[in-house]
């Protein structure tokens, strides 16, 4: 097969060349007028030089803008001596934006000195598939995205866009939130706008969902492809962002923005199909169980569940999720967050858990800060050494985990999940397979930005030292 997923710089402008004539005359009908073709760096984060249309031809033959990526990525393995990134659109990931339909944002490929740029993280996940694909295998993920929508107040604080309790003397104990009929109600002039933008894109939303903390909500959508999916939810975080500033109110993605609220996740729903049998789920056997090979894909991920979380997990700030119980949390104690590397059927406490109502390993360990691209290029290579070395991933823990004891989950063998930033990057560190994937040198970049943000973080006093320190001693 034609591999397009390691494609020299030539190559991939040839295969965009028979096709560019059709895509300009479709956008231009659609009254298309800009161009922004994508690159993503290294946090998950778009990146762009803004075209007129009549640039379209030769952006797409790889003679568009260049970007000097080593000096504004974390990726200064380049000097001011050497040559510019060059970007080469994916002409199957156009997206006209949907809040302005002068304006289309093309997802694309970074190629250096004509061949693909090593520290492009959408080429990482297209090594992934290619090598998946040598082996028989290809990967097909859904993403379960939570965010909090907020506003500034008159003093210019930040502050949740829906919650009539704010500031008030008597407010829930219970929660308020979750699931409420009249907070849906109430949250309705934003979500109509983001539910009939999803709706047009094809993305076959299935529901929104008034998550657990106040002004947070999820939103779930039809699975596709991995390479899509991670575009997908590129999109999606600019989408969410702009509806909101029309509403004078804005999106935050951070998964724990006060102690009192419930994590936002992303949780990662990943199923694999044969090469030779496709359209068939391989993690379901024909009578409706689960097959073998979704107990070695779970043992694949796994071996690997520290280095996968460095990724999944990527802020300081989302390590402050991955616990059991908080105080003062709204609607109890509870987290229902992943805590220790497990799975299990159907069970929340784990990290992997194999859904009652669908084929599929559900990380749990994820969030929106993640870059989906290096996220989805470790589950699809862990899942795939998984099942080809037969790895065995032990019994399920189909129980509260909340309620064991450290020793307890000792003596059973359960390794806990990071606890910190710091430890997931160490993990990552030792982790060979996982510099095969993202490839030493974006590794290193990678491991470098992270220990100096925990580093920077470490040299911050936080409002709870003061309340717990500065009197007591």
């Amino acid at each position: 097969m034609s591999d397009i997923y390691m494609e020299s710089f030539a190559d991939a402008v040839e295969r965009n060349r028979p096709r560019i004539a059709a895509e300009k005359e479709r956008l231009e009908k659609a009254g298309v007028n800009y161009v922004m073709a994508a690159w993503i760096d290294l946090h998950g984060i778009p990146k762009t030089k803004p075209v007129p249309m009549s640039d379209f031809e030769p952006l797409c033959l790889g003679k568009g803008p260049q970007f000097a990526v080593h000096s504004v990525s974390y990726v200064p393995e380049l000097t001011p001596a050497d040559s510019d990134q060059v970007v080469v659109p994916d002409l199957d990931a156009i997206y006209i934006c949907p809040w302005d339909s002068s304006m289309a944002i093309i997802f694309s490929d970074l190629y250096w000195q004509d061949a693909p740029y090593n520290l492009c993280p959408r080429m990482a996940l297209k090594r992934a598939i290619r090598d998946a694909a040598k082996e028989g295998y290809t990967g097909y993920a859904g993403v379960e995205p939570e965010f909090i929508v907020m506003k500034y107040d008159e003093n210019g604080q930040p502050v949740k866009a829906f919650d009539d309790d704010l500031g008030a003397a008597v407010t829930p104990r219970r929660q308020a939130f979750g699931y409420d009929l009249e907070y849906s109600i109430d949250s309705m002039p934003f979500l109509k706008e983001m539910i009939d933008i999803i709706e047009d894109l094809g993305w076959n939303l299935h529901d929104v969902v008034a998550e657990g903390a106040y002004s947070q909500f999820e939103l779930d959508f039809h699975y596709t492809n991995m390479l899509e999916m991670s575009d997908r939810l590129v999109f999606l975080r600019i989408v969410l962002k702009e509806i909101a500033k029309k509403h004078g109110m804005f999106v935050t993605f951070m998964p724990k923005p006060t102690i009192g609220d419930w994590r936002s996740g992303a949780h990662i729903n990943m199923s694999m199909q044969h090469e030779s049998r496709p359209g068939e789920n391989i993690f379901a056997t024909p009578d409706g169980d689960w097959s073998d090979e979704v107990r070695w894909a779970v043992g694949g991920l796994m071996q690997h569940a520290e280095a996968i979380t460095a990724i999944t997990c990527s802020t300081v700030n989302s390590y402050n999720g991955l616990v059991p119980r908080v105080g003062g949390f709204e609607g109890g104690t509870v987290t229902w967050a992943p805590t220790n590397i497990t799975y299990g059927f159907n069970n929340r406490s784990c990290q992997f858990r194999l859904p009652q109502s669908r084929h599929c390993i559900e990380n749990r360990a994820c969030d929106m800060t993640m870059n989906v691209y290096l996220a989805m290029a470790m589950h699809l290579t862990f899942a795939v050494e998984g099942i080809t070395k037969k790895v065995d991933p032990g019994d399920p823990t189909d129980f509260d985990l909340y309620s064991k004891t450290e020793a307890e989950l000792a003596e059973m063998g359960i390794r806990r999940l990071p606890r910190t930033l710091w430890s997931a990057i160490q993990a990552l560190g030792k982790d060979a397979a996982a510099e095969h994937v993202l490839g030493p040198v974006m590794r290193r970049s990678y491991m470098e930005y992270k220990n100096d943000e925990w580093e920077r973080y470490h040299q911050a006093v936080t409002d709870w030292e003061v309340q717990e320190y500065l009197r007591l001693y």
